[in-house]
């Protein structure tokens, strides 16, 4: 219900039509607020934090795959902040019902030792996944 500071009515006792600010400015900080919540949620905030590789022949992809596996420089294994074990990732790649149309991806961090990529690799490989690729920046030349 609007607040009505003074009555402001006409010689016939009718009131003038008004627009209320008060209840537009509600709206609009409701608005932005759920903008702000929508765009945040938007962003890739589910891996851990690693520096990827230079690579001057990559091809960007548009797409994520449903598992893009991220391991530190320490050698730990993440799948959307969870983090697992070489042979977990394979359990869980495993139980999969069509494996042959499961993209993978990687992101490994640049000082990740080779060992470690290798492993993950293997783990994902033992599950029955061909199409493995790895996440890196791309340089221009």
């Amino acid at each position: 219900m609007p607040v009505k500071l003074s009555s402001s009515a006409d010689q016939d006792g009718h009131e003038e039509a008004r627009i209320e600010i008060v209840p537009l400015i509600d709206i609009m900080f409701f608005l932005l607020a759920s903008f702000m919540l929508v765009s945040l949620s938007m962003t890739q905030l589910s891996r851990v934090p690693i520096e990827l590789p230079d690579a001057r022949s990559a091809l960007s992809e548009k797409s994520v795959p449903p598992f893009h596996f991220a391991l530190n420089e320490q050698g730990v294994i993440t799948l959307k902040e969870e983090i697992l074990t070489a042979t977990e990732v394979t359990e869980r790649l495993a139980t999969l019902e069509n494996r042959d149309d499961v993209n993978v991806l990687i992101a490994a961090h640049a000082n990740a030792r080779h060992e470690q990529v290798m492993r993950l690799l293997d783990a994902v490989r033992a599950a029955g996944i061909e199409r493995v690729s790895f996440e890196s920046k791309t340089t221009k030349p």
